[in-house]
């Protein structure tokens, strides 16, 4: 039996292989994903036709609901929004909050995503409102709605 010593391209090159099947095999899965949602998508608008024949199906506009890939982790962007509060010195308005983990997470700052950061963190921060962890602080005469952890009232217990 003879040895054959393998090189690090040999084993690249597996890799690769490997690599280049998976992601060929996660496009035809997509692929047949988008074509069996393309009949169910023609099978609706087969059926409002028949219920509604006024009804325009191509003005119906597409929604999108899937949220940011970098907010993956339930409850994670609640705990980052209250964390920031906690060591802010001052309060602070949801998009200064927005543009901060903008930053902290590494990603691309375009007007459009600071705009869906503020509205996710506007909605955080109205839930935790709600539960009582943070308040709206007093204006300082900006624009923005200000937020801060909500301070434990003060006891008149001796």
């Amino acid at each position: 039996m003879r040895y054959v010593s393998r090189t690090m391209t040999d084993y690249m090159v597996e890799g690769l292989i490997k690599r280049r099947a998976a992601l060929a095999g996660e496009m035809k899965a997509t692929q047949e994903r988008m074509a069996q949602m393309a009949r169910d998508l023609e099978t609706l608008d087969n059926a409002l036709r028949i219920v509604a024949p006024e009804l325009e199906v191509t003005s119906i506009a597409p929604k999108f609901v899937k949220p940011p890939d970098d907010w993956s982790k339930r409850g994670e962007m609640s705990r980052l929004v209250l964390s920031m509060l906690r060591l802010s010195q001052k309060p602070m308005c949801s998009r200064e909050i927005a543009a901060q983990l903008i930053v902290d997470r590494g990603l691309a700052a375009t007007p459009k995503l600071l705009n869906l950061m503020t509205k996710r963190v506007s909605g955080c921060l109205r839930d935790r409102r709600e539960q009582g962890l943070v308040e709206n602080a007093p204006t300082r005469g900006g624009q923005w709605l200000e937020w801060q952890i909500k301070k434990p009232a003060a006891s008149n217990s001796q």
